[in-house]
């Protein structure tokens, strides 16, 4: 591990329809809330997301998301303008970018799998998300 590897993440600060935001990596405390809210979309989230597609498929989930990430209420994201929108959930996943691509979307997937397999093995089929 290089020694930059262990250097606290400065936040990233923003300016989001005249509020200033300070992004800063998620908390342990905040990951179930957070997983919640991504497990929709963490099948289809990539290096570099198409925020649009996600916003059309999976709106809620990732409004929801990009608010707990940004510790920001949930009215106030939703009211943003789609331009503003794009601009905080870009600066969520920057700061978060080694969380999500090398670590939960792995794990959801993974988790899927087993489900996928242990259905199939009972011969049923799993629950609609």
């Amino acid at each position: 591990m290089d020694s930059i590897d262990t250097l606290p993440i400065a936040p990233l600060v923003l300016s989001v329809a005249g509020t200033t935001v300070e992004i800063t990596p998620l908390r342990v405390g905040e990951l179930p809330q957070f997983l919640a809210a991504v497990q929709p979309i963490a099948e289809v989230f990539s290096e570099d997301p198409d925020w649009l597609s996600l916003m059309a498929v999976h709106g809620r989930a990732l409004l929801k998301a990009v608010a707990l990430a940004a510790r920001s209420d949930l009215v106030w994201v939703e009211s943003l303008q789609l331009d503003d929108a794009v601009r905080l959930a870009e600066a969520v996943f920057e700061v978060n970018a080694d969380f999500f691509v090398r670590r939960v979307a792995p794990a959801i997937q993974q988790a899927a799998l087993k489900v996928r397999t242990v259905t199939a093995s009972l011969g049923t089929t799993p629950l609609p998300s």
